[in-house]
């Protein structure tokens, strides 16, 4: 499975470098006020893609015994990137009113069921989107779990 993503890996390292700087580059103002609203959840993606990339690269580097550390490894960085781009969607869609709260954690704090609702569901957009990758890039019995589990996450 982890063989699939290696060829793509070094182009999924760089993006949210680019577009953060993309962003300050041709919009400061808005980098500075979506970066201060959203500190929480951007930093939490940061430590799920570093988790993640760690976990990618010495995967390939460990002992066998220890390879099902870094896959769980992986799979956390990878829920907690996820889990986080979905907050700080949902959190952008509701036009940053909370901007009024005196601290970046106060901000955070009860937040609605519908920011953690739309989290969720990211996830299992991005649960969908890599188990149909599976299905184009292999064959044989994992394609045919791929498929399984494609089928259990659509239909409930």
């Amino acid at each position: 499975m982890v063989n699939s993503v290696a060829p793509v890996w070094d182009g999924n390292e760089t993006w949210l470098v680019l577009g953060g700087a993309g962003l300050f580059g041709a919009f400061p103002l808005a980098y500075a006020v979506i970066t201060d609203a959203l500190v929480i959840p951007l930093t939490a993606m940061l430590i799920g893609l570093i988790f993640r990339g760690v976990a990618f690269e010495f995967r390939f580097k460990a002992v066998p015994s220890h390879r099902i550390f870094w896959d769980y490894a992986f799979a956390g960085g990878s829920l907690l990137a996820t889990f986080s781009q979905g907050l700080s969607s949902a959190r952008l869609s509701t036009a940053l009113r909370w901007l009024t709260a005196a601290s970046p954690v106060r901000r955070w704090t009860g937040l609605p069921l519908s920011i953690c609702f739309c989290g969720l569901g990211l996830v299992v957009a991005y649960l969908l989107l890599g188990t149909t990758w599976l299905i184009m890039k292999s064959e044989g019995a994992l394609q045919q779990r791929m498929r399984e589990l494609t089928r259990k996450v659509l239909l409930g």
